[in-house]
């Protein structure tokens, strides 16, 4: 039986879509969030008779959705399922709005360790923009708040390339964001999903995307500015102090098995990638059948998971990916053009490569 030591819980819920989100979420009611905590809890029952999960985690990790919508309580009754410990990186994603000093000091006591706060900008023209709930002093206020309780390890989540966002006004983010001195940053440039409101303005023409070269410009101050303030960029989008990368988005990176549970949730299990319904009513159907309600699923031969080696492997910007068969000739090219740089055995993503990630991806993947 495989052994699973890494585990993503998805939490759809949300008090209100953002305009810019195209994850799957559902307006919350403590009734909803109860009927489908069960399903949570069958659908892992299942998988404990095809994976062991009764080693101790090295990450457990609540995405959404907003999991800071969950009550203690529910809390309670998932992590009840595993072994963990203080070694454990434990995080949950908080939306500052969903949150108070009572919920705080009972995180800590359930053993989360690591809190993934979603700021993403400190203008409130901006945040009203973005469709956030909170505003810029109750994100200040909650992030002081879970330092003064204890909380050692805190990620705080940033976007750039924000519609009529001006250099300047990045540069109060970052600057804010400096204050807070959190050790890990993750910032990510807007994307414009199908699907969502913003696309529905950017086709209507009420919004404008960022200009492309303001874009790369952006990206280029951030990474000068943080790496100056101290912390390392080691993955395309993720800035950490020493020692607290993030354990378990590494996981992903680097192409290792971990077990994600939950509507809409991806794993990856042996050579088995999968994906779960998106549709609430298709998953819960599946485990009333005791069924897992996997909608899709891609069993990866050798030359996949080749491929996939290099495609997230190249995101971390400091391990050396060693190329072997017929990418070695292909690695080499995009060496000698730039894009990578040479590291003992190895490549890395060069400064070059960064900016253009995708198109180098394609040149060596032939995508």
């Amino acid at each position: 039986m495989l052994k699973v030591y890494n585990t993503y819980i998805h939490i759809p819920f949300c008090e209100r879509k953002c305009n810019y989100c195209d994850f799957t979420s559902i307006t919350s009611t403590e009734q909803k969030i109860d009927e489908y905590i069960e399903y949570l809890l069958k659908e892992l029952e299942i998988y404990k008779r095809k994976v062991d999960i009764k080693e101790k985690q090295k990450t457990i990790y609540f995405g959404g959705g907003t999991p800071s919508l969950l009550s203690i309580e529910n809390l309670k009754k998932i992590l009840s399922q595993f072994y963990f410990d203080e070694n454990t990186e434990l995080t949950i994603e908080v939306n500052p709005k969903t949150v108070d000093k009572n919920k705080l000091i009972a995180y800590k006591e359930l053993g989360i360790n690591r809190l993934s706060i979603g700021i993403q900008t400190f203008n409130e023209e901006k945040l009203k923009l973005l469709g956030r709930i909170h505003s810029s002093e109750e994100a200040i206020n909650i992030y002081k708040l879970a330092r003064n309780i204890g909380f050692k390890n805190m990620s705080v989540d940033l976007m750039f390339a924000l519609p009529n966002q001006t250099l300047e006004m990045l540069k109060y983010d970052l600057e804010k964001v400096i204050e807070l001195n959190p050790e890990h940053i993750s910032i990510y440039s807007l994307i414009w999903e199908e699907g969502t409101k913003f696309y529905r303005d950017l086709k209507a023409g009420k919004l404008q995307e960022a200009d492309n070269d303001l874009e790369a410009t952006m990206y280029e101050y951030i990474i000068n500015f943080l790496v100056e303030k101290g912390y390392i960029h080691y993955e395309i989008s993720n800035f950490c102090k020493p020692g607290f990368q993030a354990k378990h988005n590494s996981i992903y990176w680097e192409n290792k098995n971990y077990l994600g549970i939950g509507l809409s949730s991806a794993g990856y299990l042996a050579n088995e990638r999968y994906k779960n319904f998106f549709n609430l009513k298709d998953y819960y159907k599946k485990l009333d059948k005791d069924i897992l309600p996997v909608e899709e699923k891609e069993i990866l031969t050798e030359e996949d998971t080749e491929v996939y080696r290099y495609l997230v492997g190249f995101r971390l910007l400091n391990d050396e990916i060693i190329p072997r068969g017929k990418y070695q000739r292909k690695c080499k090219k995009l060496f000698l053009d730039g894009y990578l740089n040479s590291k003992n055995k190895g490549y890395v993503l060069s400064h070059k490569g960064l900016m253009v990630f995708n198109d180098v991806m394609t040149e060596l993947l032939e995508i």
